[in-house]
């Protein structure tokens, strides 16, 4: 289903301590698997700083002997119903091909990029603070590492949990079923007082132009827990010896590198789209659970997509949200709806990253009173920019 020819007895080595099989899903064809849909459980950063449980979706195939006969909305409905009696709140995803989990209630909900920085081209404003150490990618990098992740994850809207498993394949040390093991650096920043502020993980891609070096340096993992930090580490990749251009996937579009920059022209985003997708299972609890930076009520009436064995993907509930910035209340309600909108625009808005008036789009809306569209979309909205830098 990926084009690939993975060593398979490999991957069932290297996983089989990771993966819980009762998260994993299969279709079949006589005794042969001709679909797989696989979750694993996380908890995801919400606006206002909570955490609240959700499945994140992977291993998503279908055999392409097999495509058009609803395999995928089965294995689909199958999760969807088993995350919710698990009580996860949301599922969330990365979508190989865009037009796919729309229709299962999923709705773009972040952004990434990635960052080019030409490293001869500019300065950093003002003077490097703090101090910079390469540690070694064992188990002691690996832990000063996580420990500035987990506290950077919780304070920041889309992030997630990380497996052990992630954390051995970025440093390398998680087998080689899936391509080559990573093998590069890891350098941390620490503070006036000593304590690691943040880190990046990267390795270099060999270049040479007219017997000069050109080479590319390539940010794996880069978090920072303060401008210091943040500065500090670009500011070190780029002045790394014999590297000319620094990049940086996974990133927001809005990051902050330029204003750092005496040449802000230096660092350009490029390969701009949608990120990671949501898809909300207890919509009361999700809409209780995240802050919000304006009070508003309104009733709203989600159209729900969910896939199952049946084919029909369809139901709706209607909630009353109250909102206010000190917390939120949502309950089911049987007032008429202000507005009428579709499960995976909510999704798509609910971490602030997109405008619901722009998710709307795609599946229509029906407002049954004036301006609760825009009421709704100034609601949703957030003034930081949720981002995930966790890829699965």
């Amino acid at each position: 289903g990926f084009l690939d020819r993975p060593d398979i007895p490999k991957i069932v080595e290297e996983v089989r301590p990771h993966w819980d099989l009762n998260r994993c899903w299969a279709a079949f064809t006589g005794d042969r698997i001709c679909g797989t849909f696989r979750s694993w459980a996380t908890e995801m950063t919400v606006p206002g700083g909570r955490q609240v449980k959700a499945a994140a979706i992977t291993g998503v195939s279908v055999l392409p002997t097999h495509r058009r006969q609803g395999i995928l909305t089965r294995l689909a409905g199958a999760e969807h119903r088993a995350a919710r009696e698990r009580g996860e709140i949301a599922s969330i995803l990365y979508a190989s091909e865009y037009p796919i989990y729309g229709r299962f209630g999923y709705g773009p909900a972040t952004v990434a990029a990635a960052w080019t920085l030409d490293a001869s081209a500019t300065d950093f404003h003002g003077p490097a603070r703090g101090s910079l150490e390469l540690l070694p990618t064992d188990e002691t990098g690996e832990a000063a590492a996580r420990d500035v992740l987990e506290a950077w994850r919780v304070r920041q809207p889309a992030e997630i949990w990380r497996r052990p498993i992630t954390w051995l394949s970025d440093f390398g040390r998680g087998g080689s079923s899936w391509g080559t093991p990573w093998k590069g650096f890891l350098v941390v920043r620490r503070d006036d007082a000593g304590a690691i502020d943040g880190y990046a993980r990267y390795h270099v891609e060999e270049k040479w132009e007219q017997r000069q070096p050109r080479n590319v340096l390539i940010v794996d993992d880069l978090h920072a827990l303060g401008d210091e930090a943040y500065a500090g580490l670009w500011r070190y990749l780029a002045s790394v010896d014999w590297v000319a251009t620094v990049k940086a996937e996974r990133r927001h579009p809005g990051e902050r590198l330029p204003w750092f920059l005496t040449n802000a022209r230096a660092a350009v985003a490029s390969d701009v789209g949608e990120g990671m997708w949501v898809k909300l299972h207890d919509i009361p609890a999700a809409l209780a659970a995240r802050a919000y930076e304006r009070e508003a009520t309104v009733v709203l009436e989600i159209v729900v997509r969910d896939g199952g064995p049946d084919g029909a993907t369809e139901g709706r509930v209607r909630l009353a949200l109250d909102a206010n910035p000190d917390g939120a209340t949502a309950r089911e309600t049987d007032l008429d709806p202000d507005l009428t909108i579709d499960g995976g625009a909510l999704g798509a808005a609910y971490l602030g990253g997109a405008r619901l008036r722009d998710a709307v789009i795609a599946r229509g809306w029906d407002e049954h009173r004036p301006g609760a569209l825009a009421r709704a979309d100034a609601l949703f909205a957030t003034l930081d920019p949720p981002w995930t830098s966790t890829f699965f």
